[in-house]
């Protein structure tokens, strides 16, 4: 009888073969956690930079309401049934500039943010602050809106700041 050499033939991977895959995947894999583990970090930068461009956006529309019919959205500007409150052609500092760009929905804070205003009633300073829950607004990561001033007859217009330096 003549044996087939063939047959008898190995059918798989050697410890070698196998010990160096398994390095070569841990390798790998400590070379890609440091980039993962940052996620939230970025997500909260990300989630500051779409607050900056919702208030942008509202303000561009109330300026708009205003440069269209300046008597009737001298002080209140009416965005989606909202009265805004106004200063200056620009939305003051109020809770319902952040209710328009739809950060909140009862006034102060909803699940993803904290709202602060700062505001004198009567005067067109203050500030609208907004961070991410869990984030103190101190330690910056948040969007400040500060509303148009006036110099004479020059108007500044508001600004929108995001800061992300301290997402953790």
């Amino acid at each position: 009888m003549k044996k087939n050499l063939k047959s008898a033939a190995q059918g798989g991977f050697t410890l070698i073969e196998l010990i160096v895959v398994i390095v070569i995947l841990g390798i790998l894999a400590a070379t890609a956690l440091p980039k993962f583990a940052n996620l939230s970090a970025e997500a909260r930068a990300a989630s500051v930079q779409a607050v900056r461009g919702s208030l942008n956006s509202v303000s561009a529309m109330a300026h708009g309401q205003f440069l269209v019919n300046p008597t009737a959205n001298s002080t209140n500007a009416t965005m989606e049934g909202l009265a805004v409150p106004m200063s200056n052609g620009y939305p003051s500092a109020s809770a319902a500039l952040a209710t328009a760009a739809g950060i909140t929905t009862d006034g102060k804070t909803n699940k993803d943010y904290t709202i602060t205003v700062v505001a004198t009633a009567g005067t067109t300073t203050g500030s609208v602050t907004v961070s991410p829950i869990g984030v103190n607004a101190e330690t910056n990561c948040r969007v400040v809106y500060t509303p148009a001033t006036v110099s004479g007859t020059v108007v500044t217009p508001p600004t929108v700041v995001a800061d992300v330096t301290n997402c953790n």
